[in-house]
């Protein structure tokens, strides 16, 4: 890879997070942005030249191999899908990727056409928590059980100037941090049962959640949300030896069989507390085109069917082609 040949789309949060990563890299690299207050921002904060204007304004600059994508939600598929028709062949995505499945399958689509790997950034699955988890799991033989909790608080993010096309898909938009996490470790369902109720100024889908299901394995597990009350995003997974307790998801915690106690575990969490947590391991596996851990963009939307039923309740089995809904 030659070292001048990235970009980072966006100038943003997100953004200048990755800017920090690629900076200890010792990557060479450009930043496009759009908007001239988030570009002057940038500067200031992380101190590398911003290119305004977006991309269009800015093809004279060398078409890079690899692109992160860290604009809002609601543009991330218009602009991926630009990056790749002037020729960019390795996208890594903010999540979701897209803000509805039929964006995401057309990404998909237009990525096997011109022959490019796009991934899905969900960082949480770089944590150094969730690495050393795995390994724990992989020692105990597997998972036999887990569960999890997307509690949203709402009366923060009601404060907020989000976009509404972005706080209305605000499961898809966020919450899907701690479900893919959940599926990453447990496995993929292939039956799930999702009763939804409730909603919220911002969010008329639902406010409070409740579901439970079965992974391709067997592996039963169940979640909860209720954005109206008290609650965080946590995870517990189940093997015959312990329990692996992510609460927050930063950390872990184990409770071993016929124990009550409940300990931290000792982790090496270094790049997690010097970068954004997960994302200097994430965007190394970026460069290194791993297809492991990332879950790249075909993948993301055949998920986006069961987050769309987890986010508005039904019933929905794999036997039925994953196309099948069924109101409860």
């Amino acid at each position: 890879m030659e070292e001048n040949n990235i970009w980072i789309i966006g100038a943003g949060g997100m953004a200048r997070e990755y800017i920090k990563v690629l900076k200890a890299m010792d990557k060479r690299f450009s930043v496009i942005g759009r908007g001239e207050e988030s570009a002057s921002e940038c500067e200031k904060e992380t101190g590398v030249s911003v290119f305004r204007g977006g991309i269009d304004k800015n093809k004279s600059i060398q078409i890079p191999e690899y692109a992160i994508v860290a604009v809002n939600p609601l543009n991330l598929a218009s602009v991926s899908k630009r990056l790749l028709e002037i020729g960019v062949k390795k996208l890594l995505i903010e999540k979701p990727g897209g803000m509805s499945q039929c964006e995401m399958k057309e990404l998909s689509l237009l990525a096997k056409e011109k022959k490019a790997d796009v991934y899905v950034a969900y960082n949480r699955r770089c944590y150094a928590s969730v690495l050393k988890a795995q390994e724990l799991i992989k020692e105990d033989g597997g998972v036999t059980s887990f569960n999890f909790e997307f509690t949203e608080w709402g009366h923060v993010i009601s404060q907020y100037n989000f976009p509404s096309g972005e706080l209305e898909e605000w499961f898809l938009a966020n919450s899907t941090h701690v479900v893919d996490l959940a599926f990453y470790l447990g496995g993929i369902p292939n039956m799930i049962c999702s009763f939804c109720e409730g909603s919220l100024p911002w969010h008329s889908k639902a406010s409070k959640y409740a579901g439970a299901g079965k992974t391709t394995k067997g592996v039963l597990f169940s979640y909860k949300a209720n954005w109206e009350s008290a609650g965080r995003w946590s995870l517990e997974v189940l093997t015959k030896k312990r329990k692996l307790i992510f609460e927050p998801l930063e950390r872990l915690k184990v409770q071993e069989k016929g124990t009550v106690s409940i300990v931290d575990y000792n982790i090496d969490d270094k790049l997690d507390k010097e970068f954004k947590p997960g994302l200097f391991y994430q965007t190394r596996l970026f460069f290194d085109d791993d297809k492991t851990i990332l879950i790249d963009i075909e993948k993301q939307a055949q998920m986006a069917n069961l987050y769309a039923i987890m986010d508005k309740g039904g019933v929905f089995s794999s036997e039925d082609g994953w196309n099948t809904y069924h109101e409860v």
